[in-house]
C-alpha cells in the first residue's frame, strides 16, 4: 500500500517502506516517484524474505557494524546490506523478474 504523505517532508529520506507500507514524500516529481517505487519494492521484498521481525533485525545490525566502521550516520545507512541492493537496483525496471531470493547476501 503506497502512501504519500508531507511528514517526510521534514527529514532527508524520500521514502521509507514499513512492511506493508511504502510512505513516499508529496512533493516528488513523477521520474523520482517510479524510481523510488521500485527502491521501496526491492525493501518490501527484503522484509519478506527476512520474516518481517529478521529483516529489522539484520537491518540493525547491518547498519551498526557500518556505523562503527565509519562514523558517519548517512554513510553507515548507504553502506547497509539491504540499502545496497536496493540502489544499485533501483534503476532497473525489470530487476524482479530475476532477482533470486535473499539477493541481498551477494551485497
Amino acid at each position: 500500500m503506497i502512501v504519500y504523505t508531507s511528514l517526510l517532508e521534514k527529514i532527508r529520506f524520500s521514502g521509507m517502506t514499513i512492511f506493508p507500507f511504502i510512505f513516499i514524500k508529496k512533493s516528488l516529481k513523477n521520474k523520482e516517484i517510479e524510481i523510488l517505487l521500485n527502491h521501496e519494492k526491492i525493501h518490501l521484498r527484503q522484509q519478506l524474505e527476512g520474516f518481517i521481525i529478521f529483516f529489522y533485525i539484520l537491518y540493525g545490525i547491518s547498519f551498526l557494524i557500518q556505523f562503527i566502521k565509519l562514523r558517519d550516520f548517512y554513510k553507515a545507512y548507504r553502506e547497509n546490506i539491504f540499502e545496497r541492493e536496493a540502489y544499485t537496483k533501483q534503476e532497473d525496471m525489470s530487476y524482479f523478474k530475476t532477482r533470486p531470493f535473499y539477493a541481498w547476501r551477494k551485497f
